[in-house]
């Protein structure tokens, strides 16, 4: 079978479109034939060597995928060969024809949702769904500001949000991003390179500030997502590419909180929860995935590329040829 190696951290051209091994399920595993493999930024930064956490060389990228299972481990009865499935984790990789994960990270995909779809909702609705829920523990009528709500992550928290009854005010800095966003009847789509954009959040929230920010790239906004909090106010830390100087008076003159996250220290528990809302999402559709480009697999240094770029929109994915 084929799949993307890689040898060594660096630049997306370490990627390698490699023969390898047949894989076979073992106890507690699922062997999952990949229809689409999602493309996610902390797998470049893996890919890079920045990251924190650094697998073992030789290894294949991907943890979210979709497709069909071709074979259960001994004794597995949750799932069978031909179900459609989805995946938020793989023990050996997704971005390949083959991919085994432990059955507690495959879940079934509902009929009304492409095989591309599915392989948008690990990382980029599982992080979404943790942000609000999990770490800033949103409810009913509360406003959102989420930053950067045309990639994978801010749309899944847009349509996560609206499900729940909060009210969203998102911003988008193309303006094909921000139609997008205005088609996923989002009300109050604001452009984050103009001037004076953080007067209009102040005037549509009549200066009582918004109640949480997801913030996809702090090291830009975190000092202005500050001025922007009302009292008890939250700000998700969901992504940064450096570092950034804030005034604590802000946080201190609102009782507000900066919040860390990372779905790597999602437990059992926190997984379960997740994934039983995005079932339900599914189901009504309340939950549609946005696809914003798909590559062969062969091309998976281009999505690599691509993804660091700004204007997100949608959904990377990989398509095996």
């Amino acid at each position: 079978m084929k799949a993307i190696r890689v040898h060594e951290f660096g630049p997306p051209d370490v990627m390698k479109y490699e023969e390898v091994d047949v894989l076979h399920a073992g106890e507690g595993q699922v062997l999952v034939k990949i229809s689409a493999a999602g493309v996610n930024p902390v797998e470049a930064y893996i890919r890079s060597g920045t990251y924190a956490r650094k697998p073992a060389l030789p290894y294949t990228p991907g943890a979210d995928g979709a497709g069909i299972v071709a074979e259960v481990g001994p004794g597995m009865t949750s799932f069978k060969a031909g179900d459609r499935v989805y995946t938020s984790g793989s023990l050996s990789g997704t971005y390949a024809e083959m991919a085994i994960c432990a059955e507690r990270h495959v879940h079934r995909l509902p009929k009304n949702v492409s095989f591309q779809q599915g392989a948008a909702l690990g990382v980029p609705y599982g992080t979404a769904y943790r942000a609000l829920f999990q770490r800033a523990h949103a409810i009913a009528g509360e406003t959102v500001l989420i930053h950067g709500a045309t990639g994978g992550v801010g749309l899944a928290a847009v349509q996560l949000s609206l499900a729940a009854g909060l009210f969203v005010i998102a911003t988008g800095g193309s303006g094909r991003g921000r139609s997008l966003l205005s088609a996923e009847c989002v009300e109050n789509v604001l452009d984050h390179t103009v001037p004076g954009y953080l007067d209009t959040i102040r005037s549509i929230t009549k200066d009582r500030g918004v109640d949480i920010v997801l913030e996809m790239l702090a090291n830009v906004n975190l000092s202005k997502d500050l001025e922007m909090l009302g009292k008890n106010g939250r700000v998700v830390v969901i992504g940064s590419r450096g570092t950034v100087e804030i005034d604590p008076r802000n946080l201190m003159a609102r009782d507000a909180q900066v919040l860390g996250m990372t779905l790597f220290n999602a437990d059992d528990s926190d997984l379960r929860a997740i994934h039983a809302g995005l079932a339900a999402g599914l189901s009504n559709s309340t939950l549609k995935p946005v696809i914003g480009k798909e590559f062969l697999l062969e091309d998976a240094s281009k999505a690599h590329s691509t993804i660091m770029d700004r204007g997100a929109y949608g959904k990377i994915v990989l398509v095996p040829s």
